[in-house]
């Protein structure tokens, strides 16, 4: 290969790291509306969430074929092929985001119809939300500098996400037990806190993705102290 082509090697990859990045943003404006969505009960803004979805579709099949190119012309080997791997999956789960994202605002704006969006107190959810993001700015960080070591972290988060996200979930039982009139909105509630768990999820999975990149060692379905071990090296 020559110098050139290195180069336009080189250029390419970065460019797909780049588009990927960019996905990552979309879709962390994404979760930030669409919980400011069940905040406030803005139409105006589940809107504005629900038709920016069509725009990560589009990045994800955009990113997908520039890979599928990279590939059939340059057939990446090692770390390369790694990296690649890398980016389709992480596009997928970040697709899935903001499909999250997308159906929290739907729900929001059913919520809103029912009346019940002054009612909800929506503190712990909001907590979730901002665990879940930070979580996806870690990943997608650890992505960018290809660092393995915040996997764990992001992990351990996870569970608290989980803990989070079952409390909440018993507090609306309890609700609707106490007035079963309010059943199909606190049902949306919860739909809307098993989206936002979901998220967690895909953060997560992310993460388990830059641990492969760089150490090339799968450490799906594994517990958070094997994946620690993992990102360290060991």
């Amino acid at each position: 290969m020559s110098e050139h082509s290195y180069k336009q090697y080189d250029a390419d990859l970065e460019a797909i790291r780049s588009r990927v990045m960019e996905m990552g943003g979309l879709v962390e404006e994404q979760i930030h509306l669409a919980i400011e969505t069940l905040k406030t009960g803005s139409e105006k803004l589940a809107d504005q969430v629900i038709a920016n979805d069509m725009r990560v579709n589009a990045l994800e099949v955009n990113i997908d074929e520039l890979c599928t190119m990279l590939i059939a012309k340059r057939q990446p080997a090692a770390g390369d092929l790694r990296m690649i791997m890398t980016v389709v999956k992480t596009i997928t789960d970040l697709e899935r985001i903001g499909d999250k994202a997308e159906k929290i605002a739907r729900l929001t704006k059913q919520i809103n119809q029912q009346g019940m969006i002054s009612r909800l107190r929506t503190g712990e959810i909001e907590r979730m939300s901002q665990i879940v993001v930070e979580m996806l700015r870690e990943a997608l960080d650890s992505f960018a500098r290809m660092d393995a070591t915040k996997a764990a972290d992001i992990a351990r988060r996870d569970r608290e996400v989980d803990e989070v996200c079952d409390g909440v979930l018993r507090q609306l039982i309890t609700y609707m037990m106490e007035d079963p009139r309010n059943i199909t909105a606190f049902l949306d509630v919860m739909f809307v806190t098993k989206a936002i768990e979901r998220i967690g999820d895909h953060a997560t999975n992310i993460s388990e993705y830059v641990v492969y990149m760089v150490k090339g060692k799968d450490v799906r379905h594994t517990t958070v102290e094997d994946l620690e071990r993992q990102a360290r090296g060991e």
